[in-house]
């Protein structure tokens, strides 16, 4: 190809500064321990927070419906995939949500990019975090919005982005993760809310990590700061993190949902997910409002961790979530930790720029509520005494 020179001299420059990016192969189930690259590690680099992806019963629902459906949908929503689970699933995440409607999509990244790109265009104000998820970003490109970027987490720098000339345009929506994904920590989602409010705006909120994690039940981030009945807010979540399947889905009015169903290209245009993906996730639903205690479990092993590694000395963040940054500084530091904790059977994958800012690179521990606390300690020691090895403060 004409252009391979050019490109493998450009692959060649990222892996000289350690940001070469590599698949690791799967080869089981995922859960607390896992069949990675063909050994059997510690998995710490999951988002399978309530370990539901490999539950037994949940396996159940996804053959049980692929044996009466098939595996294909067989066409876009639109045209003739949309199956009875998807009616089923969205009324039971509006009603876990405390939405009047839910909309299901092919993925997170595509509830995110077809969304906001179908309630705001030209002539409209989006206000986004500087640390929103890439497809927070690429939904705001796409809106043809003028789209302004606050301070992360910074009410003041949204407020004055949304007040500038807040009257020449005709719609503002301020955009947030509820959890972000790489340092755990939370949006001020109440002030937001109230911010929101006063310019009337909406306020959209991608709780990909919030939800199974935080709030009554695990009802996610808005439930948490208690704004979850607010008229301004547009909810968003996945199905493929506490949930254990895949998809993605927006929980809002039945204005904001009918919306979506006609405009959002990402729905229109994307294959309906298979039978078993639906089940699969309406089963875990089920299995989480049953058993509401998986997400205390799940915060009881993840202060666990964080306390753990605080004490023996790693720089860690005070949160509330199962993501648990140990951040360490340059690319190639995060890279060597992240390989003498592999060489030490646990994975927890180094994150670097462009994902993060340059100087915040670090390796990313996820916790399941599956992990046992001598898996929590086992980690502990592994990542302290990796630290060292790496020449690691």
């Amino acid at each position: 190809m004409i252009w391979d020179n050019e490109l493998r001299a450009e692959l060649e420059a990222l892996d000289r500064v350690g940001l070469t990016r590599r698949l690791a192969t799967l080869e089981s189930a995922t859960g607390p321990r896992a069949m990675l690259d063909g050994r059997d590690v510690l998995m710490f680099g999951s988002n399978n927070y309530l370990g539901l992806a490999g539950d037994p019963r949940v396996r159940e629902a996804a053959i049980a419906a692929t044996q009466e459906l098939g595996v294909g949908s067989g066409g876009s929503r639109l045209l003739s995939g949309n199956l009875t689970a998807n009616r089923d699933l969205e009324a039971d995440i509006a009603a876990f949500k405390g939405c009047p409607a839910a909309v299901i999509f092919a993925s997170g990244y595509a509830a995110n990019v077809g969304s906001i790109s179908a309630l705001v265009g030209r002539g409209d104000l989006v206000v986004s975090d500087a640390l929103n998820h890439a497809s927070i970003i690429d939904g705001c490109r796409l809106s043809r919005a003028e789209t302004r970027v606050y301070l992360h987490a910074d009410v003041s720098s949204a407020a004055e982005a949304l007040s500038t000339d807040r009257g020449s345009f005709r719609r503002a929506l301020i955009v947030t993760d509820g959890v972000f994904s790489v340092d755990g920590d939370i949006a001020p989602l109440a002030d937001l809310c109230e911010l929101a409010h006063a310019h009337s705006a909406a306020l959209y909120v991608d709780d990909a990590h919030g939800v199974g994690v935080l709030g009554d039940g695990g009802r996610g981030t808005a439930n948490h700061a208690g704004i979850e009945d607010d008229v301004s807010l547009i909810q968003m979540g996945t199905l493929s993190k506490a949930f254990g399947s895949v998809g993605g889905y927006v929980a809002a009015s039945d204005a904001v949902v009918e919306t979506l169903r006609q405009r959002a290209r990402a729905l229109t245009f994307s294959h309906g997910l298979p039978a078993a993906a639906l089940s699969a996730a309406q089963r875990s639903l089920q299995i989480l409002r049953d058993k509401p205690s998986l997400v205390t479990t799940l915060r009881d092993r993840s202060s666990r961790l964080r306390e753990g590694l605080r004490e023996r000395g790693l720089r860690v963040n005070h949160g509330e979530t199962p993501i648990v940054p140990v951040v360490v500084g340059d690319a190639d530091a995060a890279t060597r930790l992240a390989a003498e904790c592999l060489a030490r059977a646990l994975y927890a994958p180094a994150i670097r720029p462009p994902t993060v800012p340059d100087g915040t690179s670090r390796i990313r521990l996820s916790v399941i509520a599956t992990h046992t606390d001598d898996d929590i300690d086992r980690a502990v020691d592994i990542v302290a005494t990796s630290a060292r090895e790496a020449g690691i403060a």
